[in-house]
């Protein structure tokens, strides 16, 4: 290379950075062009001035479309803050149907708690969402500046958003499935349940029909006396085994409104103290209208309207006895009655307190509410029979007579009968003979 092509490229290089220097003060735009080894002169070619029209008119388009860009931009984010916020409410109801499944056993793997899944896609989608938005950021400070912005990281989390989304709503769809099968599960647990019940119940009825067939082939008793179980409609005696909550009688009717009364019965309970609730009378707003309970070491007591009266009454000996109590509203007087004889009176018991009509009358039993809510240290176990209700005070010669078993006079406000008497849990209904049983002291 010849001095001369030497001296010439050290002037252009001269020349060309001292145009670009000058744009930076005068405002003037140059290029430098390559300039061949042979050329005699470096061409210089300056950009032509911009008018300010010009300027501003693209100024104008810059501003609408950073504008047009921003607000595409801000559309975009919205969507997809209500797309994440959909996802969300989706995996929150299904949350609580997913808990279960996570916890069944299985021989490879055990399952992740869905919380725990569910927790870290929503984190995974925050932090893209986060990049999403710095991304779209940069790219409008892009625009502003005039360089050239790559969408390739945008459309890149925009795809792993999709794909997150196709995920959670598998996931979504996977825990709906699940809590469906749960559901089937349930009904079908539930159904089993019932029909075992049903035919524990039916099992019962055998037992119950198959002890008074026994009954009845094994007695002395003709043919004809085994009609239904019974000799007669009044015959029989509820038979309650066991001290549980769920043994009991109830008398099909209910009560009128009473100013006086009379409760006799034949009782033969299980020998040991406190005899229990042989019955109880409950009516809405007042579980003890009538109550008669012998519970732990106390005396047998006599409730009316929740008001005690203590009898002294002796029946935990294993022996039929016949007792009877009288009531009168009129300063609340009552008797009590052991084997026709008299024991014990008393008076001011709820005085000038009516009985209330259409209650629950339950046999073994007490109520802490009407017709329920049992509790079994208060229930009765042994064997109740003619338990009937007068709606008057009987004479002292009726109560000797059906005590003797020289009479019996039906209760006309509640008489014992067959028909009228329902039994639950287990209590049933076996044939009774009284006095023939009292006579032999059985």
């Amino acid at each position: 290379m010849t001095n001369a092509a030497l001296a010439l490229i050290v002037f252009c290089a001269a020349t060309c950075d001292k145009l670009v220097r000058g744009q930076e003060v005068g405002g003037e735009r140059f290029l430098c062009t390559a300039v061949p080894v042979g050329a005699g002169s470096c061409p210089v070619s300056p950009v032509s001035p911009v008018s300010p029209a010009q300027t501003e008119e693209e100024l104008r388009n810059t501003v609408l479309q950073l504008r047009e860009t921003v607000l595409q931009q801000k559309e975009t984010i919205v969507s997809q803050q209500d797309t994440i916020q959909e996802l969300s409410a989706k995996l929150n109801l299904c949350e609580s149907a997913s808990w279960r499944s996570s916890k069944q056993d299985t021989m490879d793997d055990v399952p992740r708690d869905p919380s725990d899944t569910v927790y870290s896609l929503g984190r995974t989608m925050q932090s893209l969402k986060d990049r999403l938005e710095n991304l779209e950021q940069q790219q409008m400070r892009a625009n502003v500046s005039g360089v050239a912005f790559p969408n390739e990281l945008r459309d890149l989390l925009q795809r792993r958003l999709g794909d997150l989304e196709n995920q959670l709503l598998r996931k979504v769809s996977e825990l709906e499935t699940e809590k469906s099968l749960l559901y089937n599960e349930s009904a079908a647990h539930r159904l089993k349940t019932e029909n075992t019940l049903n035919s524990l119940e039916d099992r019962v009825k055998e037992l119950e029909n198959g002890s008074l067939v026994a009954h009845c082939n094994t007695s002395s008793s003709s043919s004809s006396s085994c009609n239904n179980g019974f000799k007669t409609p009044k015959d029989f005696k509820l038979s309650l085994p066991l001290r549980t909550n769920y043994l009991f009688g109830r008398v099909k009717k209910s009560l009128p409104e009473m100013y006086a009364f009379t409760v006799c019965m034949w009782l033969k309970s299980a020998s040991g103290p406190g005899i229990g609730t042989p019955f109880s009378y409950g009516v809405p707003g007042q579980a003890n209208e009538i109550v008669l309970i012998e519970w732990g070491n106390n005396p047998i007591e006599l409730l009316i309207n929740d008001k005690v009266a203590q009898l002294p009454l002796i029946l935990n000996d294993g022996r039929w006895h016949h007792i009877c109590i009288t009531w009168t509203t009129r300063d609340g007087f009552w008797e009590a009655y052991q084997d026709g004889q008299r024991v014990g009176t008393g008076e001011n018991l709820a005085p000038w307190h009516p009985i209330k009509p259409d209650g629950v009358l339950i046999l073994g039993q007490e109520q802490d509410s009407v017709g329920g809510r049992f509790d079994a240290t208060q229930a009765f176990v042994g064997d109740i029979s003619h338990f009937n209700i007068w709606d008057r005070v009987l004479r002292p010669l009726d109560i000797v007579a059906m005590a003797n078993c020289t009479a019996y006079s039906p209760g006309n406000v509640v008489a014992w009968a067959d028909g009228d008497v329902e039994v639950f849990g287990g209590a049933s209904k076996l044939p009774a003979e009284l006095c023939e049983d009292r006579l032999f002291g059985s």
